[in-house]
């Protein structure tokens, strides 16, 4: 009976995180706010640049727009990869919850789910100020990408150099090992899954927060870069290979960041 109920519970939450996914992508098709076409940003027939001097102009109501937009933009593209993770400890807290005979596990799971997206939220904040920083030095074009090939060789190769430090392998065996990181950062309730899903936060954007900076290369609302760099960061995580790829990526990422500094 207790096995029934769990795989019962996994299909709910199996059903809720596809409907949460599903719904970041279809704001992020609709363009999450910004009133733009992501379609049409993702093409090459708009302007290519602001004129010389010129940004958006950023009143709270941008801000705002700008941060809704990344953050969408993160829960579409982290969420998928986190899904295994969400649902093995969904597994262990009903399980737990039914020895103990409490009625907390949805509420857990929740918090959970939230702590992990929290993080995320926090560095959308930080990428909105750093787009904010780039428009305003004149460095990005109207389809949010960088107009500077030294700007786009340097984010190029930082994201290629970072994919060989100990710290980015460090983030990624968390990210690889659900069970062990269960395991070793167990805590019980509700707080303690918030706390739990923090920190799998923390790991994930040590994992993953530089790569995401490439959107600033290809284009912020660029469905192929987005679509891209969510895959390759699903497949880095939860395919057998995954290490592996990433120092292949780095490789390459350092190639195409010194090409374009070398004809910049």
């Amino acid at each position: 009976m207790l096995e029934a109920l769990l795989r019962r519970e996994s299909a709910v939450v199996t059903a809720a995180l596809i409907v949460l996914i599903l719904l970041a992508w279809l704001a992020l098709l609709a363009g999450a706010g910004t009133g733009m076409s992501v379609v049409a940003m993702s093409g090459w027939w708009l302007p290519m640049s602001l004129p010389a001097g010129e940004s958006w102009p950023w009143t709270p109501h941008y801000w705002l727009i700008a941060f809704v937009m990344w953050a969408v933009m993160m829960v579409a593209m982290m969420l998928p990869s986190a899904a295994p993770m969400v649902l093995l400890y969904a597994r262990v807290v009903r399980r737990a919850d039914q020895q103990a005979a409490s009625a907390e596990a949805p509420l857990s799971i929740a918090s959970f789910a939230g702590g992990y997206l929290s993080l995320w939220i926090l560095f959308s904040i930080l990428a909105v100020a750093v787009q904010f920083a780039l428009e305003r030095a004149g460095l990005m074009t109207m389809m949010m990408s960088s107009r500077s090939a030294l700007l786009s060789g340097a984010l190029l190769i930082a994201a290629g150099v970072y994919q060989l430090t100990p710290l980015k392998a460090a983030c990624l065996e968390h990210c690889r090992s659900p069970a062990a990181y269960l395991a070793n950062h167990w805590r019980a309730g509700p707080m303690g899954a918030w706390r739990m899903g923090l920190e799998h936060g923390a790991y994930c954007v040590g994992c993953c927060a530089v790569l995401m900076l490439l959107l600033f290369v290809g284009g912020v609302m660029n469905l192929v870069w987005i679509a891209g760099l969510s895959l390759f960061v699903a497949i880095e995580k939860l395919a057998p290979f995954g290490p592996k790829l990433a120092k292949v990526l780095a490789v390459v990422l350092i190639g195409a960041g010194g090409a374009l500094i070398a004809t910049a």
